[in-house]
């Protein structure tokens, strides 16, 4: 999946920004950005690295502030940008998080995965484009945006299960009341709701209102996915339909809508084979599911379209020298200590 390099600057951060108390001017100045940067005519972009600077402008201008929880209290629709006014469009939360994942790379530098199970829905974070630790208040905002984004829609207190993220705030006490449950340090930036949670109706649901947004939205990933190379293509396909049984190079090839001689040459023209990368999203999504999740070996190898258990098991020690459980045991040790 193709990677955004540069993200179009909303109006929606200057009204935000307003709307918590702060003066846009302070806050580009603190984060060494031009000082036109809201008032430019058609739009101005952001790196990644920008991006990280920009929130660590609004961390300097609040000051003692808790800026995550200000955040919360002047989230508004208006205030929303075209992909997250389009969330808060769909019928329940679980759809609410898929969009906003599918359409994540066109707001920030921030990669989300959203898993929904029979018991939880769990979403993970990731960020890329800085060497740099992220902002302190990034992680615990984008935390706060979910949950008040399941209450605007719901207009109920949803309250999720869990909040992890990798540097917790310096006061703890008023963001765990905020979330209703413990705001706790990981590695990674991830909240779980509840099932029910996850299904409960939107109030805002808006059909009509998706139908508008989707095509401008749908065109934007376009334009962003025509850059990537067929590598990135073939592995977001990968990512896509290996847990439903399709692994094969013919269904790939459809769903890219090139024919299977054109990606096998277009893959060796990048260095690289189908099986190869096959191979290597098995082997990146195994992990997860053994690190992350207390799926089966057999379940497991179903959903990495293995066509039997000691297939998967044989793979996995080729990947990394050790069988699926004595990893998944290695993980459960590394975590409790």
């Amino acid at each position: 999946m193709k990677q955004a390099t540069r993200f179009a600057v909303q109006m929606s951060w200057k009204l935000l920004i307003v709307d918590m108390g702060y003066a846009p001017d302070d806050v580009l100045r603190l984060a060494r950005l031009p000082g036109d940067l809201f008032a430019r005519t058609g739009g101005a972009s952001l790196s990644p690295a920008q991006y990280f600077d920009l929130w660590r402008g609004l961390e300097q201008a609040s000051g003692n502030d808790e800026l995550a929880l200000k955040l919360a209290q002047a989230m508004s629709v208006e205030a929303f940008d075209p992909a997250m006014f389009a969330c808060l469009c769909s019928p329940d939360l679980n759809t609410a998080l898929q969009r906003l994942a599918h359409y994540k790379r066109l707001i920030c530098p921030l990669h989300m995965q959203v898993d929904i199970r029979a018991d939880c829905t769990q979403i993970t974070l990731s960020c890329y484009g800085s060497d740099e630790p992220i902002p302190r208040s990034l992680g615990v905002s984008e935390l706060v945006f979910f949950t008040q984004l399941a209450r605007l829609g719901t207009r109920a207190r949803i309250e999720p299960l869990a909040a992890l993220v990798p540097d917790l705030p310096l006061n703890l006490a008023p963001y765990q009341a905020y979330l209703g449950c413990a705001l706790r340090a990981s590695e990674q930036i991830q909240m779980t709701f509840s099932a029910h949670d996850g299904r409960r109706p939107f109030l805002t649901d808006n059909m009509a209102m998706w139908a508008a947004f989707e095509p401008a939205l749908n065109s934007r990933l376009s334009e962003l996915d025509a850059q990537a190379s067929m590598r990135e293509r073939v592995r977001a396909v990968l990512l896509e339909t290996l847990p439903a049984g399709i692994s094969s190079i013919e269904a790939v090839a459809q769903r890219l809508a090139v024919s299977k001689r054109s990606l096998q040459r277009q893959l060796a023209d990048e260095s690289v084979g189908y099986q190869e990368l096959l191979s290597e999203v098995r082997h990146e999504l195994a992990r997860h599911y053994l690190s992350r999740t207390d799926i089966s070996a057999g379940e497991i190898s179903w959903l990495l379209g293995f066509q039997e258990s000691n297939s998967f098991i044989r793979a996995f020690r080729g990947w990394t020298g050790v069988t699926p459980a004595a990893y998944r045991k290695s993980c459960v040790n590394t975590q409790l200590h």
